[in-house]
């Protein structure tokens, strides 16, 4: 039942990250070998683009284990997160035995394992082996409370009863990362069952570094001068500050232009790849933009 530990200690998991490409500090690290090493889920928040849902796609990739996702919305139900009967397919069986008028427990036949179709739920709880599945509930705060409420017994019990069929409980534990925007605030029961972690924006070292890490060609100077402009684009009274994503999204852009500096008229071309609001944008555009790239 338990699931197998992922590293063996912190500096490996440490170690495994950033050769995935993932600039991880210690205290995140701690978070991910602490969460594989108790079987707890591990809750991240953060703000937008920072980096919480490339986590569980860090660990899929340097375990081998398998990426299940459920992306969560408002209006998610239990059905759609754990299974849902083939209806076409038992329907089809119903009218073929009705032709052959034979009499099997034709109710039995049409609720059993061939007719079911596992979502991403179910999906986890029935891997078998190792390496264990990496169980991605991606922005949590998006759902209602009331499927919040229903994650509970499976994230304690890692099993859940289907009435046709029986009790389905995990023969190994998968990885489950539930990843929470903050737009609205989480239970405290939710909580108490997760290991707790917290991504905010990267300091002007780390985001440079990301740079560095993920986007082909950039060089150290180019990459400060992205970071410094973007962490003081942050700094400003915005709906919506840019997140690690769109600062890579906007060097990407760069680059494929040809430039190696910022210069002024490409920035305002591509501004929109970094401030994604049309308010920001505007008030950026007005002429704040300019005072922020300072003297040239």
């Amino acid at each position: 039942m338990a699931g197998a530990d992922l590293w063996d200690s912190v500096e490996d998991t440490l170690t495994a990250m950033q050769a995935q490409d993932y600039v991880a500090d210690r205290t995140l690290a701690t978070a991910v070998f602490l969460a594989g090493k108790l079987d707890k889920p591990l809750l991240i928040e953060g703000e937008p683009g920072c980096g919480k849902t490339e986590i569980a796609k860090v660990l899929a990739a340097a375990t081998g284990g398998e990426l299940i996702r459920l992306q969560c919305y408002e209006g998610l139900d239990a059905n759609e997160a754990l299974y849902e009967w083939n209806y076409p397919k038992q329907l089809l069986t119903i009218r073929l035995h009705e032709k052959s008028r034979t009499a099997p427990d034709l109710e039995a036949e049409i609720f059993s394992e061939r007719f079911l179709l596992p979502r991403p739920l179910l999906r986890a709880l029935r891997a078998d082996g190792a390496p264990r599945p990496i169980l991605l509930i991606d922005e949590i705060d998006r759902a209602d409370e009331e499927f919040e409420g229903f994650l509970l017994e499976i994230l304690s019990d890692f099993q859940i009863t289907i009435p046709e069929i029986g009790t389905v409980k995990a023969k190994m534990k998968p990885f489950v990362v539930i990843t929470s925007n903050r737009t609205r605030e989480l239970s405290d029961a939710l909580k108490r069952r997760c290991l707790y972690a917290y991504i905010g924006f990267p300091s002007l070292e780390k985001e440079v570094a990301i740079l560095r890490r993920k986007v082909p060609g950039i060089d150290e100077r180019f990459a400060m001068e992205v970071a410094g402009l973007v962490q003081r684009v942050r700094a400003e009274d915005l709906t919506k500050r840019p997140g690690i994503a769109e600062t890579l999204d906007w060097a990407s852009a760069l680059l494929a232009l040809g430039e190696r500096e910022i210069q002024p008229d490409v920035l305002m071309d591509t501004l929109g790849f970094l401030v994604k609001d049309a308010q920001d944008l505007q008030v950026l555009q007005s002429g704040r933009i300019q005072e922020l790239m300072g003297p040239r």
